[in-house]
Formats: structure tokens, sequence, C-alpha cells
């Protein structure tokens, strides 16, 4: 058996290193004509994936691996008859990573210390811990297990909450209804749910309000979980503090009041954007082809349209 498989551009190819006899390479980021009629594996490019789907019009194609976690919207974007599987297993650590520094870089002032030694002055100032602290993680998939991993050393109280209340291994995780008893005591809430009409604008005013004074919120998910303009409100008024890798708008044009806001560190949706993505984008596409080549079915199918 022979597979074909498209990649965007040389960096996985790259990383994929030597293939098993049988599968051939080829070079396709979307943007214009498929090189075949039949490509096996499409691999879209990692960013602005949505403008291009459609050209997978013209292929017949078994599977479409998206280099992305998320996949909002693409439902929308892909032509009829496609299978499409999500990078699980890509980004959760990179993300993870990056929720963690962003909460210890808010709680211990390292944006002020940065902007202070710029000016070239000696500014010690006393900022709370992450230790002792109560974290409420909103989301307990891929990046929230992650992230839960990685904050259990700080000796932190950890609440998790999903769409559903249940138990697990590591305790008890309290459903979404029950955010507005938990919000009051949380120091810091992270929030890591995928975008979904579920999930939009969640963290809007009421979900603001009922955070304590002085409290962080950090986003590491989509932009459009967080109702911006009710998360500037209370930044503007300093009451909440924000920590955020995604925006709602994305980027952020030019100007944009979230930029300047106080109590406000800001990253550019760089969560998965680490030196791990293509080793780990390169085990899962290698994973896909074997078992492709094996007759079985593929892994983190998300969508069949």
């Amino acid at each position: 058996m022979s597979i074909t498989v498209s990649l965007p551009g040389t960096a996985l190819r790259d990383a994929l290193g030597a293939m098993p006899d049988g599968v051939d390479l080829l070079e396709w980021d979307l943007s214009g004509p498929p090189p075949a009629e039949h490509i096996d594996i499409v691999v879209p490019p990692y960013m602005d994936t949505l403008g291009r789907l459609g050209a997978l019009s013209g292929v017949t194609t078994r599977l479409v691996q998206s280099q992305s976690i998320g996949y909002d919207g693409v439902e929308d974007a892909l032509p009829p008859g496609i299978v499409f599987a999500n990078a699980a297993s890509v980004h959760e650590t990179s993300t993870a990573e990056l929720a963690v520094a962003l909460i210890l870089a808010s709680q211990r002032g390292i944006p002020d210390f940065v902007r202070a030694a710029d000016r070239g002055e000696w500014a010690p100032k006393r900022h709370a811990s992450l230790a002792d602290r109560t974290v409420l993680l909103v989301g307990v998939g891929g990046v929230g297990r992650a992230v839960l991993e990685r904050l259990i050393p700080f000796e932190v109280n950890v609440v998790r909450v999903a769409r559903t209340a249940r138990d697990d291994e590591t305790g008890r995780i309290h459903a979404i209804d029950d955010l507005p008893s938990l919000l009051p005591d949380a120091d810091i809430v992270v929030i890591g749910v995928p975008l979904s009409p579920d999930t939009e604008h969640l963290v809007d005013a009421a979900f603001l309000a009922a955070m304590s004074d002085g409290a962080l919120l950090v986003n590491v998910s989509r932009g459009s979980v967080v109702d911006t303009e009710a998360l500037l409100a209370e930044l503007s008024s300093g009451r909440l503090r924000a920590a955020l890798d995604v925006t709602d708008p994305e980027p952020l044009p030019d100007g944009h009041p979230l930029y300047t806001a106080p109590n406000m560190l800001l990253s550019p949706h760089v969560g998965g954007a680490t030196t791990a993505m293509m080793p780990r984008m390169a085990k899962l596409l290698r994973d896909q082809i074997e078992r492709m080549l094996r007759g079985d079915e593929p892994r983190n199918v998300v969508l069949r349209s």
C-alpha cells in the first residue's frame, strides 16, 4: 500500500525525517491548486488556515490533519466529505507552560520590574505569591490537565470546572453552573475551554463581577470566550487583573485599548509557538501515516463534513 501526504512547508518535512516505503510527500500550502487529484493526508498551514480550506474542494482526501488543537469555524469552512483531525497532544504542554508563566509574571510583578529596569530604576515591591492561592481552572481538557499538573508543585488550591460535574483520579470537578458560587473565592481564574456557542462570552460582565477584588483572569483558550468590553471596564476601574494570550479581536489592531489597559499582561497568541511544536507535530503525523498504512482509523478526528 502507498499513500500521498501533502505538507505546507519544509519545516514539518525536515522534522518528519525518513518515511516508510510507499509514502510520497508533496508540498502544498492550500494557497493554489492541489499538486495531485488525490492526496491521502493533507496537512494545512498552522496559521491563517480557515480562509484556505476551500481549496480542499479540488482534491479527494482521506484525512485533513490540522496543526492546531482548536477547530472553531472549521466546520463552516470545510467542503463536504472531509474527515478532519485536530492536533491534540502537540500544543498542550507549551500552552500550559505559558499559562503558568503568565500567572507567575502577574503575581510576582515581573512586568513592573522590567519597566522599572528599562527606566534605570531600582523598584522593589512586595507582590502576591502563587503559593497558597486558590486557582479556579475552567476547562479540564488536554490544556486544562497540563495546567493542573504544572500548578500542583506550586502548593496551590486548584478548583476545577467543566460542563458537567464528576469525579476523577485527582478529585472533584464542578459543573459550569457552579461558577457563580466558586468565582468569589478564586484568586486566579484560568480559562482553558474550547470556543463554541456555549462558551462564547462565557466570561461576561456577570462572570467578571463575581470575581473578587484584585483577582487575576488568565485566558489561553480563545479570545471570544471573554467579552472584551466587559473586561476593559473591570481593568480600567483597577478592580481586576488580566493576563491574555488570546484576544477578541485578534490580532489586536493598532491603538486598541487592551494594549494600554492597567493591570494587563498581554502575549500575542503564542501558547503553542515553541520548539516543542515541530517534533510533536511530526510524531503525530508519523502515527497517522502508520495508522493509514495499517488500515487503522486515524486519531483525533473531530469533524466529518
